[in-house]
């Protein structure tokens, strides 16, 4: 896995510190193939930024990528999500001046392979769209859920 020049903190309008020096990205995985939509969260390993919420799959950006990019390869990384089983349907940015994270919406019909993939996750869960309001979350995705949900239910019209 290694540094990536992606890697950093940045001081943000917010007046937050974010990490990924060139922004982050994750990805809002809704499966499909379920009586009611699902989507995919993982909880933050305690050494973590954000440990013992619950958070989407995601991280910094590298200087030569776009946020699917970002958010697909993190999202291997994470839970070894298979990307040929993923359909891309929205991005969502929570631009943050200097620093913003993109949220990659994507479908699938399938678990994607999913799976704690590497030490920053020690659990994975599929819950429904109304649940996830009602778990720990992490301080980023808590925040920006109140413009996700809609999205999400959006993409399901398509």
């Amino acid at each position: 896995m290694g540094l990536r020049d992606g890697d950093g903190w940045v001081d943000c309008d917010c007046g937050f510190r974010h990490w990924g020096r060139f922004g982050a990205a994750g990805l809002l995985l809704v499966r499909r193939d379920t009586p009611q939509p699902q989507v995919l969260l993982q909880l933050r390993a305690e050494w973590t930024h954000g440990g013992g919420t619950w958070a989407l799959p995601g991280g910094a950006k590298d200087s030569h990528e776009d946020s699917v990019t970002a958010a697909l390869r993190e999202a291997h990384e994470e839970m070894g999500i298979e990307e040929s089983a993923l359909t891309v349907k929205h991005i969502f940015s929570d631009n943050h001046g200097p620093w913003s994270y993109d949220t990659v919406i994507a479908h699938t019909m399938s678990d994607a392979g999913a799976h704690i993939a590497n030490p920053e996750s020690t659990e994975t869960k599929w819950s429904s769209i109304e649940e996830v309001e009602t778990l720990n979350l992490h301080p980023g995705l808590k925040q920006s859920w109140v413009a996700l949900k809609p999205l999400t239910a959006d993409s399901l019209k398509n």
